[in-house]
């Protein structure tokens, strides 16, 4: 094709797409397209599916938005293109691969259920919010999990008014509207402890006597209304999962994740790099104490251990606790602490492959450092850590909970001890007709609601204005629990879920493969 052709080819796209060139950008565009010879209709289609995307003043298009766009596609070429280097490592495209997302940094989305839709909260989000944010907050996390139960075709209202359109129906009755009614019905609210002792059923309009489950879960009861305006629980159970496809396409537009918003052909393409990238490794230790000479040696055997592998993983991934001790009131060994992770630097530094291709990701753990124990907690203090940065300074330190993002993949990486504190706070003993594994009942619940913590706040305390970093919706990929639990793997519609274990305690870890989702648990 030659030049002449290309340029009129070009125009002529360009005017279809309201488009009118500048020359300057008109040659942009020639040295961008011919750059791809035999593919310059797929070049120039993308780079006019990317100039959509940029902020444009006016239909005239000069040469700044054009070289912006080029830079980016030329960016992501060179990304996708980066290939294995002399010690067998992924090279750029590794690093590019992973972005980690603070969990202050998450977007904020609240449900209009007027208008059916999702809307992004602009503005500022206070750290103490006011007395409305925690009544926001139940009420948030309620219309998020009324609004996938109102898709699906079992609670869903029938179309038609007819007898076949009953069959199978259970849809969900306002708890007002119970008063004074007959018959079975379907419910769906939020259990509340509104007196001590007793426990209530609560949705927006009014509430009712109920005991079961967790306090703060919201549930699906049927029943019927008795004598006293009290409701029967025939049976009961969690709002079902929404597949997370279904969730993504009815959410377009709206980056709930955090990992900003990807054009279909991004997406693609996205895809088939993660399809390849069967090399890349991720490495989840938690509970590592920093403090204790045994851990240190067993910490240093691992890293020894990678140091070896023909293909170093990509990211290690390093849950706190930091330290044996609780870092509270009573703790006095800051500077002790600090020099510890200075020591961890040097023991990272002394693996120069680890040290060079390896990136490595921090998170907190309950008992850490930090100005309070309210969820999502912060990264840790600069003080403890900068000492270590200098040894490594592709360090990331990042909040608890924190996401990842893994070419097209969500990760949710949390660390608490959830299993024990959902265990004790349980109203009622889980149903072992389905499963006996603590584990599993725990990743039931989490995923079901939509919440990581769904404890009540009484127990686990959580800003008010940042519920939202703690939401699950749309389902991960993958949801890292550590806990100083038993390490354990299951695999939930889909979901990867999978605790780590105490490194510290029985020297548990797990080696992750995100492009295949395989989990390899190990010890030492």
């Amino acid at each position: 094709m030659n030049s002449s052709t290309i340029r009129k080819k070009v125009e002529r796209k360009c005017k279809i797409r309201g488009y009118t060139l500048k020359v300057e950008a008109l040659d942009e565009i020639l040295s961008f397209v011919n750059r791809f010879q035999g593919a310059q209709d797929d070049a120039l289609d993308l780079l006019l599916d990317q100039l959509e995307h940029e902020s444009l003043k006016s239909s005239i298009i000069d040469k700044d938005p054009v070289h912006r766009v080029v830079s980016l596609l030329l960016e992501a070429e060179a990304a996708a293109e980066d290939g294995p280097d002399i010690d067998g490592v992924t090279g750029g495209s590794s690093a590019s691969s992973i972005r980690v997302i603070d969990a202050f940094l998450v977007p904020k989305f609240r449900y209009d259920p007027i208008k059916k839709t999702f809307y992004e909260h602009t503005g500022g989000l206070p750290i103490h919010g006011e007395a409305s944010a925690k009544a926001a907050l139940y009420k948030d996390r309620f219309l998020l999990l009324f609004q996938r139960i109102a898709r699906d075709q079992h609670f869903s209202k029938p179309a038609f008014d007819t007898e076949m359109s009953h069959f199978g129906s259970c849809e969900i009755s306002p708890i007002q509207s119970l008063v004074g009614q007959t018959g079975r019905r379907w419910v769906m609210g939020v259990i509340s402890q509104l007196e001590d002792g007793h426990f209530y059923l609560e949705d927006l309009t009014a509430s009712i006597t109920t005991g079961f489950f967790l306090e703060n879960t919201i549930v699906v009861a049927e029943g019927e209304m008795v004598l006293e305006g009290v409701f029967q629980v025939i049976t009961c159970g969690f709002p079902p999962l929404e597949d997370r496809d279904k969730s993504s396409k009815l959410l377009a537009g709206h980056d709930f994740f955090g990992g900003g918003i990807l054009t279909k052909e991004e997406t693609l393409r996205l895809a088939e790099l993660e399809k390849r990238a069967i090399n890349d490794m991720f490495v989840i230790l938690s509970d590592i104490w920093l403090d204790n000479e045994e851990v240190m040696g067993k910490l240093e055997i691992v890293l020894d251990g990678f140091e070896s592998v023909e293909v170093v993983p990509s990211l290690f991934v390093f849950m706190g606790n930091f330290c044996s001790h609780p870092c509270n009131l009573s703790f006095h060994s800051f500077s002790s602490l600090r020099s510890q992770f200075a020591k961890l630097g040097q023991l990272i530094g002394a693996h120069p492959r680890l040290k060079e291709h390896s990136r490595f990701l921090f998170i907190p753990g309950p008992d850490d450092a930090g100005p309070s124990t309210v969820l999502p907690r912060c990264a840790l203090p600069k003080y403890l850590t900068e000492e270590l940065q200098k040894h490594i300074p592709n360090a990331i330190f990042s909040s608890n909970p924190c996401r990842i993002k893994f070419y097209t993949q969500e990760i949710v990486f949390f660390r608490q001890d959830l299993l024990y504190r959902m265990r004790r706070s349980c109203l009622m003993a889980p149903s072992t007709e389905e499963t006996t594994d603590p584990f599993q009942h725990l990743v039931a619940t989490i995923t079901h609601q939509s919440h990581l913590c769904p404890l009540p706040l009484t127990v686990q305390p959580i800003l008010w204005n940042y519920d939202h970093c703690l939401y699950l919706y749309p389902t991960p990929h993958a949801i890292i629990l550590g806990d100083r639990s038993e390490q354990k793997a299951f695999k939930y519609t889909g979901i990867t879920c999978f605790n780590p274990g105490s490194f510290s305690n029985d020297y548990t870890f797990v080696a992750y493969r995100p492009s295949t989702q395989e989990v390899e648990l190990s010890a030492l």
